[in-house]
């Protein structure tokens, strides 16, 4: 072993010379300098945030964060200070001073200008390759680039700059990428983009850009990515795109383009991608456009005619979306075994499902054939689709028996089956679909009895078997689906006991028009989650218990046309209450019954029976006085000693997180705990949360918001990372968002503070009507509102702010016309995937909840613009987002296929006031249409969903 040290030490310590040569030399002179001054500019303008507080100004900078040198250390060649939170930009002239740098990323950062001193510096850098602005605050024009001679990628996306391009860009003969997204720009499509015509990728999404596609585009021959999505543009493709014989993806979603599809796309072998979904596209698809295509998305348009006979079955096809068009006829027998996403819905399909082709689709995930006229059995075969997520069958002509193959799907996750003409039993095969999270075979003509075997869907959220023939009893084991917070078994001929219910129902327990008796089971106090309650159109009978006035979630309670009787308890002024049809009930003098249900007597029948029976009356009258009395002495000794026992919570700690001197003075915690021990102070309840109204010692209200505990999981885990997350939020300043005051944490629960919003939700203003009559004006001010607070949130300098649970439940109005978006903390203090429900269900309400959160499992921006669209069409049609059991979105989206049906949609009663409210309404309808895509991707972000409504004006 001695003479392998004595030959391999010389070897080691030239080794460890030669690294300590290359680690201590430096860049220039020249070079540090710039770095020093760099370094003291972003120092003096972070604070505590300084990203490079763990190294010495005068070190090394090539040990700095984000800043890259050669090999040898001997020049600075590229620096990326993404999210270094640089706000000014007095950082960039002195960047400009390295001849050396090829690339320059200082994206996601808040720099509002560039000064001219960069573009004349950096502009003589002869290796400058790369300049990446994007997702700043940039506003203005773009500037001249001068010089660049070089630059082959240039990125300002995410910015707020606008006007026109014509020449700024002419002089950058190298460009190969060009990204210019989610601006404001306007004017036509920009085709001056550097002289040689290297370009590769072109994105112009999401600006105003208006015109047609211009065939100049044409001179790019090296072409492989052309996005100008989401603009304004009209006309048709030019039949020339398809000379571009190197194009890869072509994206042309959300425009006002209109014409055919032109068949020279046909001929692009390299097109793997081309979505032009949200146009006016009208006429019939050609024939051989999938022949290279891996996914064509020509969805909400008005294409006609039939689906062509190789149009599905191209070699590389992975994903086809053509719903919501006019296309007939049948689907074609020919599949690409490729295909993971089918999507047909909306259209005017008719014939048998393809058997043998649907068999051999042994890729696919998503298969979405709704709404259409379709009949004929469901094959046996689609049982072999073993990797099926998503079946939607609903809405068509099927008829015959549910295959038993169906339990096959082991994968599947959600099976839409409703408003068909099924018959016979539900197959017990199908309760082995053990990651099944929605189950809907509604309104259908299925007979026999649930399967006992239901308690085995461990994983199920919404189950919905009414509009059936279904007997006998609900199984007793249906209580053990601990994950279950829908159930709708409304219309059936169910009967006999109604057993204990999963204690976590949240949405609706729907048991109406069935054959239930007897007293309503006091098993359904356990459900303390619950916000609606459907008992009508049973045999219900005796006095309607107290427990349900002490449900405090609920917020609609119908006992309808049943047989109850006695005096109708107290229910908090959030709860919607119908009891109709009862003839024995006795009403409290402050809830009389409806006008409606007062019966009308002749007045000659009337003066016979005051005649007749004047005594008889009197005598009665007293009776039931007295015994009216006597109950409300004990309802209200009782309510009393309640609340006489229930203590304020025991504070574990509590903090103020606002600066405003005023909050700070009047919130009073103490004060705040005695008011949410008192269940009348309730004024709302969603999703999560319990809204209190608390009047503090000075006179000021303000809002207490409950948060269980002990219900979600916490991502904290602790009462400090808890307290630590609100700080964050408490920071955040914007009118139209919802910022924590303060905050109180007790053993069990967490109470947030607000300012006080006198109207109430926008739910309750829209839909209950309480003496208010919203006008165009007022909700076109809600609109932008809530849409000025989302777009704050998606873009907020801590990171993006996502909603678990947007709805017009969450949305508070201070007036008619300040609205303010709630719940903003619930997506950073609540860990949906170990909450009590799985994420499609517990991240939002039912009617708001994106369609890909069945299956994607996390919340998105996406997810909240559909949220925020169905809010549009609410404030658009004045109708709830689910009504009758149909989801506001799918119904406007169903009705939206011709615009010269629109008017249909809007609410008559406020489009009627004027031509120029018709017209608004008319162009804020697009914008929502284009929110409730069914395909995320093709959804605007919310800063461009507030540019199109402001255009709206």
């Amino acid at each position: 072993m001695r003479p392998r040290l004595v030959y391999t030490a010389p070897l080691l310590f030239i080794f460890l010379l030669y690294l300590q040569l290359v680690s201590s030399q430096l860049p220039s002179d020249d070079q540090v300098s710039a770095m020093i001054r760099v370094y003291e500019i972003f120092q003096n303008n972070t604070g505590p945030s300084f990203v490079w507080n763990d190294v010495g100004k005068y070190s090394n900078p090539c040990s700095w964060k984000g800043v890259y040198c050669t090999h040898d250390n001997s020049s600075i060649n590229r620096l990326s200070f993404s999210f270094f939170s640089i706000s000014t930009s007095e950082i960039l002239p002195p960047l400009c001073t390295l001849p050396t740098l090829q690339s320059l990323d200082v994206s996601n950062n808040h720099l509002s200008s560039i000064p001219d001193e960069f573009f004349t510096g950096c502009g003589v850098i002869s290796g400058l390759k790369l300049l990446n602005f994007s997702r700043n605050k940039l506003d203005g024009s773009l500037p001249t680039f001068n010089g660049f001679r070089m630059l082959e990628y240039l990125d300002f996306s995410h910015n707020s700059l606008k006007g026109e391009i014509r020449l700024q860009l002419d002089g950058l003969d190298s460009l190969r990428s060009l990204n210019l997204s989610h601006n404001l720009f306007t004017g036509t499509v920009p085709t001056n983009l550097g002289k040689l015509n290297l370009l590769e990728e072109l994105q112009l999404s999401a600006n105003l850009f208006s015109g047609e596609i211009p065939s100049q585009i044409i001179r790019y021959r090296n072409l492989r990515l052309i996005d100008l999505s989401l603009n304004e543009l009209s006309g048709s493709i030019p039949e020339e795109l398809g000379e571009l014989t190197r194009l890869e993806t072509l994206l042309l979603s959300v425009n006002n383009l209109s014409g055919g599809i032109p068949s020279s796309l046909s001929n692009v072998t390299t097109l793997l991608r081309f979505a032009a979904n949200q146009n006016k596209f009208n006429g019939t698809i050609p024939s051989g456009i999938t022949s290279y295509l891996g996914s064509l998305d020509l969805s909400f348009n008005e294409l006609t005619g039939t689906i062509p006979s190789d149009l599905l079955s191209g070699s590389n096809l992975q994903s086809l979306d053509l719903s919501y068009n006019e296309l007939e006829g049948s689907i074609p027998a020919n599949i690409s075994t490729r295909l993971f996403r089918l999507r047909l819905g909306s259209n005017s399909l008719s014939g048998m499902l393809p058997a043998v082709s649907l068999g051999s689709l042994v890729e696919l995930m998503y298969l979405e054939l709704d709404n259409n006229s379709l009949t004929g059995p469901v094959p046996s075969e689609l049982g072999m689709c073993k990797r099926l997520a998503l079946l939607n069958l609903a809405q068509n002509g099927l008829t015959g028996l549910l295959p038993p193959e169906l339990g096959n799907l082991t994968n599947l996750q959600v099976l839409n089956l409703q408003f068909n003409k099924f018959v016979g039993e539900i197959p017990p095969q199908i309760t082995m679909l053990n990651r099944l999270q929605k189950l809907n075979i509604s309104r259908n003509s299925l007979n026999g009895s649930i399967p006992m075997s239901i308690s085995s869907l461990k994983n199920l959220a919404n189950l919905d078997l009414q509009g059936n023939n279904l007997i006998g009893p609900i199984p007793d084991s249906i209580g053990s689906i601990d994950s279950l917070i829908e159930l709708q078994l409304g219309k059936n001929q169910l009967g006999g006991q109604v057993p204990a219910m999963p204690q976590k129902l949240q949405i609706a327990l729907n048991l109406s028009y069935n054959l239930f008796s007897g007293p309503i089971p006091i098993t359904l106090s356990r459900l303390t989650g619950l916000e609606v309650l459907d008992l009508s159109n049973n045999r219900f009978s005796g006095n309607i218990p107290e427990f349900l006035s002490g449900m405090t979630s609920l917020t609609q309670l119908v006992l309808s046309n049943n047989e109850l009787s006695g005096l109708i308890p107290t229910f908090g002024k959030y709860v919607a209450v119908d009891t109709k049809g009862n003839n024995d009930l006795i009403y409290p003098k402050s809830n009389p019954p409806p006008a409606a249900q007062r019966k009308r007597k002749s007045l000659a029948l009337d003066i016979v029976v005051a005649v007749a029976s004047a005594a008889m009356a009197i005598g009665l009258l007293i009776m039931i006085a007295l015994f009216i009395s006597r109950k409300y002495s004990r309802i209200n000794d009782e309510n009393m000693q309640s609340v006489e026992d229930s203590a304020p919570p025991e504070v574990v700690c509590g903090n103020l997180l606002t600066p405003n001197s005023i909050h700070r003075s009047n919130i009073d915690f103490r004060k705040a705990m005695k008011a949410v021990a008192d269940p009348s102070n309730i004024i709302l309840k969603t999703r999560f949360s319990t809204y209190y109204k608390t009047v503090m010692p000075s006179g000021v209200s303000y809002f207490v918001k409950k948060l269980n505990w002990s219900d979600k999981i916490f991502q904290s885990g602790s009462h400090e990372k808890f307290g630590e997350e609100l700080e964050v939020l408490g920071k955040l300043c914007n009118s139209n968002v919802m910022i924590p005051l303060a905050y109180v944490l007790t053993v069990d629960s967490a109470y947030l503070f607000y300012d006080f919003a006198p109207k109430g939700s926008l739910s309750d203003v829209l839909h209950l009507r309480r003496g208010v009559t919203l006008d165009w004006a007022s909700r076109y001010s809600i609109a932008i509102g809530v849409s000025q607070g989302l777009a704050f949130l998606h873009e907020c300098n801590y990171g993006p702010i996502l909603l678990l649970d947007l709805s017009s439940r969450s949305i508070m109005l201070k007036s008619l016309n300040e609205p303010q978006v709630g719940d903003i903390e619930l997506c950073r203090v609540i860990d949906p995937l170990k909450s009590t429900g799985n994420l499609s269900t517990v991240a939002g309400s039912v009617g708001y909840i994106p369609p890909e959160y069945a299956y994607t499992m996390r919340v998105t921006a996406a997810g909240n613009v559909y949220s925020f669209g169905v809010v549009l069409l609410e404030l658009l049609t004045g109708k709830p987002a689910v009504s009758g059991g149909t989801e506001l979105a799918k119904w406007v989206l169903s009705n939206s296929k011709q615009e010269n049906k629109w008017d249909q949609i809007l609410d008559f009663s406020v489009s009627k006031t004027s031509v120029a409210v018709r017209s608004q309404m008319l162009a804020v309808l697009k914008v929502a249409l284009a929110c409730v895509s069914v395909s995320p991707e093709t959804r605007p972000k919310m800063k461009s969903v507030l540019r199109m409504l402001l255009n709206a004006r």
